[in-house]
C-alpha cells in the first residue's frame, strides 16, 4: 500500500463525521432541534416496517437497555410509537410517527444536499465512482454512530 493511503481510515472517519454533522445540523433547521444523530441511525432501523427494541439494540450495537432508553425518550418527543408485533406477543413493533417519517425525510433532503455538494466539489463522475469503490469493500446496513 503506498504511504500516502495510509491516512485513509481517517479520512472515512472524517468523512462519516462531516456528514453527519451536515446531516443532523439541517434536521435541526428544519425544526427536528430535539433530536441526536443516534435518533436517525435508529429511525434508519426502524423504517419503513418498524423494529424491536432488541434489533434497534444489535443495529446501534449497544445494550437492549441503552435501546429501551433510546426508544422510550422518542416515543416521548413524538417521533416513534410502540405496537403489538404482529408475529410475537411478547415483542413490541417500534415504528415511526408521522413526525418520525418527517424527521426522515429532512434527513434524506440534507443527503441529497451534501451528495450535491460533494458532486460539485469532486465532479458528479468521481462521486459515483467513490460511491461504487466503497460499495465493493463497505458492508452495506452497518450505518450507526460512532460514539455515544
Amino acid at each position: 500500500m503506498p504511504a500516502t493511503a495510509q491516512d485513509l481510515p481517517l479520512l472515512l472517519l472524517a468523512a462519516a463525521a462531516e456528514v453527519t454533522d451536515a446531516i443532523h445540523q439541517e434536521v435541526a433547521a428544519a425544526g427536528f432541534d430535539d433530536i441526536r444523530p443516534s435518533h436517525g441511525f435508529a429511525f434508519v432501523r426502524m423504517a419503513p416496517n418498524g423494529a424491536t427494541v432488541g434489533e434497534i439494540a444489535e443495529h446501534l450495537g449497544v445494550t437492549k437497555q441503552a435501546a429501551s432508553q433510546l426508544v422510550e425518550e422518542l416515543v416521548k418527543k413524538g417521533y416513534a410509537e410502540r405496537n403489538p408485533h404482529p408475529s410475537d406477543a411478547r415483542a413490541r413493533l417500534i415504528t415511526l410517527t408521522a413526525r418520525g417519517w418527517a424527521a426522515t425525510r429532512a434527513a434524506d433532503a440534507a443527503i441529497a444536499r451534501f451528495t450535491q455538494h460533494w458532486g460539485r466539489a469532486l465532479g458528479a463522475g468521481a462521486v459515483v465512482e467513490l460511491r461504487n469503490m466503497l460499495a465493493r469493500v463497505v458492508t452495506p446496513g452497518r450505518v450507526r454512530p460512532s460514539a455515544w
